[in-house]
């Protein structure tokens, strides 16, 4: 398989596109995800368009087991990845004392867990191969306080910290590691969180899945440390150094309060 990337989370929205997007540059694919029809759908896909090789794997990552399972079975079928998508996610626009708790123990798992897990597993083979790319797939959500998502911008924030940090870690390896900050985007994001309605999402000209996929593609070869999809985007990430947290967690609020 040429140059394999792993990507979690691949059977829609920006997992989708990035899948296309690497097998756009002939990289082999190894896929995972819930949803098995839209993988195998994706495969029949990418071969037929692409002439890559495409390998996929059903699995709910955010079960420890289920993650070793992942890693034992790309070991036993020759997969040395050139890089690991962790794109896998999801949040809940509630009030967190209305929570339910299941659902945020599953975020917190699949969010922060499932992509510190999966680094952990696949990163030495990179670093003693001398070359890799790690892709952590956050948020504009890491640089604020959420007020009604609270536990999903929580998780991001994690995701920037640990990649930042790990990023330092990698200096002179061969392997670089990326954080991908999209803002709202066009995606079934929205209608699994129950967001639809907030304010937050009421954007004309809402950049697409493949916009933020090619971007976040680019951004993860040049080893960039922290990847910030638009203009607006990263205008409000250097933004939130300069405002108090408490001003940045009411505004959050107006634009996320559920009606």
């Amino acid at each position: 398989m040429a140059k394999p990337i792993i990507i979690t989370g691949a059977s829609s929205g920006i997992g989708y596109e990035l899948a296309k997007v690497c097998a756009a540059q002939g990289h082999g694919l190894v896929l995972i995800a819930r949803r098995e029809d839209l993988l195998l759908s994706l495969k029949a896909e990418l071969e037929t368009a692409r002439g890559v090789q495409v390998l996929t794997y059903r699995g709910d990552l955010t079960d420890a087991d289920t993650r070793q399972q992942f890693f034992d079975w790309t070991q036993a079928q020759g997969i040395a990845p050139y890089a690991l998508v962790n794109n896998a996610g999801f949040g809940d626009l509630t009030a967190f004392a209305e929570a339910d708790w299941a659902k945020h123990n599953a975020m917190l798992q699949l969010n922060i867990v499932a992509l510190t897990h999966l680094t952990r597993l696949y990163l030495p083979g990179m670093i003693a191969r001398g070359q890799g790319r790690i892709l952590n797939v956050a948020s504009t959500a890491a640089f604020l306080p959420g007020p009604y998502m609270a536990v999903y911008y929580a998780s991001k924030a994690y995701v920037l910290s640990f990649t930042d940090a790990i990023a330092a870690e990698l200096e002179g390896t061969g392997v670089t590691a990326t954080t991908l900050c999209p803002g709202p985007t066009e995606s079934e994001f929205q209608e699994r969180a129950a967001a639809k309605d907030a304010k937050l999402f009421a954007i004309d000209n809402m950049p697409t899945a493949a916009e933020v996929a090619t971007y976040g593609y680019a951004a993860m070869e040049k080893g960039q440390r922290t990847a910030v999809h638009g203009t607006v985007n990263k205008l409000l990430s250097l933004g939130t150094r300069l405002l108090p947290r408490k001003t940045l967690a009411d505004v959050t609020k107006g634009l996320q309060k559920p009606a």
